[in-house]
């Protein structure tokens, strides 16, 4: 039973193949054909433990379309909430369901689900790992930029949260340099270590810097809010930390015309990115906002269908 927990599970060749799939979708979608019944009756649970906007309607919408019945829940609605283990929880909705799209606090849950799912496991967002944004992100730059492979991609900020984590993951499979600018209290060198045979394997390169003069020259700038949940009594000090690495006009000078702005929203307008960023020519944060649909879709259909053949 195949899973989407991190991105690890997939090769660099399956990767290419959702992004491939999400993007006919896309295209489909853009001349009109909006529903297109492959899973027709199928349900699909989306369990949240935290609130969503993107993630939540993304999932929906997507299963909407290819003729699911999204069944979307929290922790309080289930037994769950009340003490229910997710072993005797996750072995009960595979009964009902054809896949579970969960997000959660701590990865761990995730990793439990799908040790007794006899259905596929999404990451819909856990603490360590964000997928579903990294393959949106992916699609982003193909269509902006032309091209998957040879990519160079700087994040700034808190480059050791989960979208900073699934962008590194993807960029290592697809062959991209990513640069983790931030400060050094942030480095995971471990990480850099786990992607050693995809780098080798694809060409890529990771690399940490604490320096904002190292976005010169990449085709994408990415940044993401500086106090996540669950962080909320370290926000001052956070603030403090990751103010010299605020993506404003300097920064996107410095990075270049080329560069497109990337954001998996929400953002903290004034904090991580100022306005003119964020709205300015360069940004796609709108064009990811809208390929978390499509690369759901394909999600959808790989899990259920074509990795199942």
């Amino acid at each position: 039973m195949k899973h989407l927990l991190t991105l690890l599970e997939f090769s660099h060749y399956e990767i290419e193949q959702l992004l491939h799939i999400s993007r006919e979708f896309k295209i489909r979608h853009r001349v009109g054909e909006i529903y297109t019944p492959l899973l027709p009756g199928r349900v699909v649970v989306l369990y949240f433990e935290k609130p969503s906007t993107r993630t939540r309607l993304s999932l929906t919408s997507a299963a909407v379309q290819l003729g699911m019945h999204p069944v979307y829940t929290t922790p309080a609605e289930l037994q769950i909430g009340r003490g229910e283990t997710i072993h005797d929880t996750v072995k009960t909705v595979s009964r009902y369901a054809s896949a579970v799209a969960a997000r959660v606090y701590r990865h761990e849950t995730l990793e439990e689900m799908a040790r007794y799912s006899s259905i596929p496991v999404i990451n819909a967002l856990s603490d360590k790992h964000h997928p579903l944004q990294a393959l949106a992100d992916a699609l982003t730059l193909w269509e902006r930029l032309g091209k998957l492979r040879g990519l160079k991609i700087a994040f700034l900020g808190d480059v050791a949260n989960n979208v900073a984590t699934s962008l590194t993951l993807i960029g290592a499979k697809l062959g991209w340099e990513v640069r983790l600018i931030g400060p050094k209290q942030l480095w995971n060198y471990r990480l850099v270590d786990e992607l050693r045979e995809d780098l080798v394997r694809t060409g890529g390169n990771v690399y940490y810097s604490d320096s904002i003069n190292d976005v010169g020259g990449v085709d994408g700038v990415y940044t993401d809010v500086w106090i996540s949940m669950g962080f909320e009594k370290e926000a001052e000090e956070r603030r403090r930390l990751l103010k010299p690495y605020q993506v404003n006009r300097h920064v996107m000078e410095i990075a270049g015309k080329q560069a497109i702005f990337l954001h998996c929203l929400p953002a903290r307008r004034g904090e991580e990115v100022t306005d003119e960023v964020i709205d300015g020519v360069q940004s796609a944060v709108w064009d990811q906002a809208e390929n978390r649909m499509h690369t759901a879709k394909a999600v959808y259909s790989y899990l259920l269908i074509f990795s199942n053949k």
